[in-house]
């Protein structure tokens, strides 16, 4: 591979982009990832009190979890994406959704992270959905930090937790920290290098405000108020149990992805949070080199400090705030430095666009931004010219590598129960599509037959008919298809032999997708069309 040469930059770009720390926080559902979100937002001094995932009535719901019905149902139904400094470092935090139906959101939003924080939940361990996030950010190269959550419940023991993690995802796990108790007795976390021991109890406002802090050493541990002499003796043992036995530390190491510091806490009450925040500024990578696709063929290196301003849209959302009725494309800066009011280069549609309008992003509230360095995630208002993918930039050279993309599970077609509100119907679901909530397919052997929905999901079905109530006021009617299975077809759509049950639509860049009511059609087509391939995920 090569690098592109470029016209030298402004002096301040390199350390800029040394500041910045952008990364996706990945977990099973419940495992504590929304409000280890917002509890680095109240360390960052971004918000004064912190908000719960499944607020009371009254009460205060969390940052990252803007949408009504992410607040009502107490999950995360879309990535969002937040910059806020904190110390020496401006971060942007990508929170992603836990559940397995909104995935594909998830695997689109880690292409815009530099490393991932992973949480698990101390009493279940290692689960199916970690499993499935972990495996591509391996596939990504992206460096993994460990949060071992919810040490104020009962958990597993610890030992046990780092030993699955290794052999169930195959990644060397270093612990940085080690608790001090569990469930009622967890009362702080020890440094595994330095001895300190970091002790913590609840503010005033228990986890909606900081945790009071104090530090001494190891050996003083036994003069703690409150520590039983059993407990001072097993955190003493575990670790010379570390440090002859346990994995180091190598830093070189976890960044390339063949190790993961780990560290434990509890999100809700805030014991360890700060720890944690305080070594993964210092650990976390600044933004790196990007690899792209030369438009004359093979792949080069883009420098995010030598190369002008490049960045790709990673992500849609129409109607973030309800003042805003617009569109918004979330875009990743890569190199260079973004400009507002900047003419760029428009791969896709091989034209020049104006971005006049740009905003950082704190939720669904946004500010004006001018300028934005490598690893920030600008948000800039979309007149139907951006898609997920699309590369932006002043060299027109290459492109960035495209989008993840995975077959749909559920088909449906979907209506407006009130004919009369048909146009809004049709501009809620364009919208909702390009931001990749839902596919729209339509029948490759009647393209003018009405468009399928599908999802990678069920409970994206139930997103789509909520937005389409809530932000289009269009009540809808869905009816699933028996449709359970489908694949990219490679090659002659025209003399493919396909089984009855089957069903070959056109997608939104005109590929054939085959949609399958069972495993059996779909290996039917195989053996009677040994000259086409079935493609389940495009990368």
């Amino acid at each position: 591979m090569e690098n592109l040469n470029s016209t030298p930059l402004p002096p301040e770009l390199a350390a800029e982009t040394a500041l910045r720390r952008t990364f996706a926080i990945i977990s099973h559902p419940d495992a504590g990832k929304t409000t280890l979100t917002e509890k680095l937002l109240l360390y960052s001094g971004m918000v004064r009190t912190a908000g719960m995932v499944r607020a009371r009535k009254g009460g205060k719901s969390t940052s990252s979890d803007w949408m009504a019905m992410e607040q009502e149902r107490g999950i995360s139904i879309t990535a969002s994406a937040m910059q806020f400094p904190y110390k020496t470092a401006t971060i942007n935090l990508l929170d992603t959704p836990g559940h397995q139906d909104f995935s594909e959101d998830t695997y689109r939003t880690l292409t815009a992270a530099d490393s991932a924080v992973m949480v698990i939940d101390a009493g279940k361990g290692v689960e199916a959905q970690t499993r499935k996030l972990f495996a591509v950010c391996r596939l990504r190269n992206i460096p993994i930090l460990t949060f071992i959550n919810k040490l104020d419940l009962n958990s597993r023991d610890f030992f046990d937790l780092l030993h699955e993690v290794e052999q169930v995802l195959g990644i060397h796990a270093s612990p940085l920290n080690w608790p001090v108790g569990s469930g009622k007795t967890f009362s702080g976390v020890a440094d595994v290098v330095s001895g300190q021991v970091a002790m913590f109890s609840r503010g005033e406002l228990g986890g909606a405000q900081r945790a009071l802090m104090h530090s001494r050493p190891l050996a003083e541990l036994h003069l703690e108020q409150g520590i039983d002499t059993e407990l001072v003796h097993k955190v003493r043992d575990d670790l010379d149990l570390l440090a002859g036995a346990g994995n180091p530390f190598d830093r070189r190491s976890f960044l390339e992805g063949q190790v993961t510091p780990v560290f434990f806490g509890s999100a809700l009450t805030n014991f360890g949070v700060e720890p944690f925040f305080d070594r993964f500024v210092e650990l976390a990578p600044a933004p790196r080199a990007v690899k792209a696709d030369k438009a004359d063929g093979g792949e080069i290196t883009v420098s995010p400090t030598e190369v002008p301003f490049s960045g790709f849209v990673f992500k849609i959302q129409a109607n973030m705030n309800p003042r805003h009725r617009d569109s918004m494309a979330f875009l990743r800066v890569c190199s260079g430095v973004f400009e507002r009011d900047m003419v760029v280069r428009h791969h896709r549609l091989g034209k020049e666009v104006r971005l006049s309008r740009s905003y950082s992003v704190m939720a669904q509230d946004r500010n004006t931004v001018d300028r934005a360095y490598p690893g920030d995630i600008v948000g800039v208002i979309n007149p139907g010219v951006f898609a997920i993918g699309d590369t932006l930039s002043l060299d027109s050279s290459f492109n960035f590598k495209p989008m993840p993309q995975f077959p749909p599970e559920v088909i449906g077609q979907i209506r407006p129960i009130d004919v009369m509100r048909r146009k809004s119907f049709d501009k809620g679901l364009l919208q909702l599509c390009d931001e990749g909530a839902v596919q729209m397919l339509r029948s490759y052997d009647i393209p003018d037959n009405p468009p399928y929905v599908a999802a990678v999901g069920k409970l994206q079905f139930d997103v789509l008919q909520y937005r389409l109530r809530a932000e289009y006021n269009v009540e809808t009617q869905l009816e699933l298809l028996p449709h359970q299975f489908s694949a990219w077809l490679e090659g002659d759509p025209k003399t493919v032999k396909k089984p009855r049950g089957a069903m070959m639509t056109l997608d939104s860049r005109g590929r054939v997708v085959v949609l399958f009511s069972s495993e059996w059609e779909k290996n039917y087509l195989l053996e009677q069309n040994p000259q086409h391939r079935l493609t389940d995920f495009l990368k």
